[in-house]
């Protein structure tokens, strides 16, 4: 029979399983790499680039990356293009392996 001292003490309420925890930080780390993909993407496109009239000057090239990386962050939060699920996955695989 077991005893009650025997038993493991209890999780916080608050605590996560193993393996949850781990799948939100590849989540998280999936869904920021397709942020910097997506930035990537919106530079290549011209997305910020300065203007030939009336231009910001030298520092519009720097403050439009900041524009670029939100907008990549909000494209991802409203669902990406799928790039971010499949990153998902295949590290979820590796890191069971």
């Amino acid at each position: 029979m077991t005893m009650i001292a025997d038993l493991p003490p209890p999780r916080p309420a608050t605590a996560l399983p193993d393996y949850i925890q781990n799948d939100a930080k590849l989540r998280d780390a999936a869904q920021k790499m397709e942020a910097t993909f997506l930035a990537e993407m919106l530079k290549s496109a011209g997305v910020g680039a300065p203007r030939e009239n009336f231009g910001g000057g030298e520092g519009e090239e720097h403050f439009s990356s900041f524009l670029r990386d939100a907008q990549a962050e909000e494209m991802v939060k409203a669902g990406g293009i799928g790039l971010a699920e499949a990153l998902f996955e295949a590290m979820k695989v590796r890191s069971i392996a």
